[in-house]
């Protein structure tokens, strides 16, 4: 069980190295970790070059750790705990598009890759986790504010099908299950500590504004 995770994890963190937005900036003569926010996600993606390639860059970082799960399913779909080793690859995942080797371990902040993990893992929690990033993107106009939102309802949400048996984790899962949700939201609060810092300030960018 101990080498499915570490494969689980390389196999989402190897998956997770394909930076949708910096190879659609590149295609464009643009590094787009040189402009807005400095990273390669979809919001700063969206930005910095538009619609097209927020959707783009959107549909890759969510597909990338759909595809992660998908592969480690397949692969040890005979084990105990599977699960959980799903969510190992899905956290491979974010942490390859956060934190890239190539690209000096400056990557995207996990949002998009972490909603697919929950459309592969925890399917149950995804409108619930849409119709929050949405009431609060469209009322407040902070894409980060909708996004620590989100994160937060998704590990409430996991914790709370996990232990009413929605999810299908054994009983001695559980725990590890729970832990490891939590790490996702936690690694995302960690990602936007600076958003955080400037939503207090009043300083935080809205949806909508260009980057410089």
């Amino acid at each position: 069980m101990i080498i499915a995770r570490i494969v689980a994890v390389a196999i989402g963190y190897v998956i997770g190295l394909f930076q949708t937005g910096y190879l659609y900036g590149k295609s464009q003569g643009i590094d787009i970790r040189e402009h807005g926010s400095g990273n390669s996600g979809t919001t700063n993606t969206l930005r910095t070059l538009g619609w097209k390639a927020g959707a783009v860059t959107f549909i890759g970082d969510v597909a990338k750790a759909i595809i992660a799960v998908v592969i480690v399913h397949f692969l040890f779909r005979e084990m105990d705990g599977l699960k959980v080793i799903e969510l190992y690859a899905g956290f491979g995942a974010v942490l390859g598009h956060n934190f890239p080797f190539y690209l000096k371990f400056k990557g995207g902040k996990g949002i998009a890759s972490t909603s697919g993990m929950i459309l592969a893992v925890c399917p149950q929690a995804a409108p619930l986790c849409l119709i929050l990033f949405i009431v609060i993107v469209l009322a407040t106009r902070y894409v980060s504010l909708g996004s620590i939102i989100m994160v937060i309802a998704f590990v409430i949400q996991s914790i709370t099908y996990n232990h009413l048996g929605w999810l299908g984790v054994e009983s001695g899962y559980m725990p590890e299950f729970d832990i490891l949700a939590a790490c996702f939201t936690a690694l995302a609060i960690w990602q936007h500590r600076a958003n955080i810092k400037r939503l207090i300030n009043g300083t935080e960018n809205k949806f909508g504004q260009k980057a410089k």
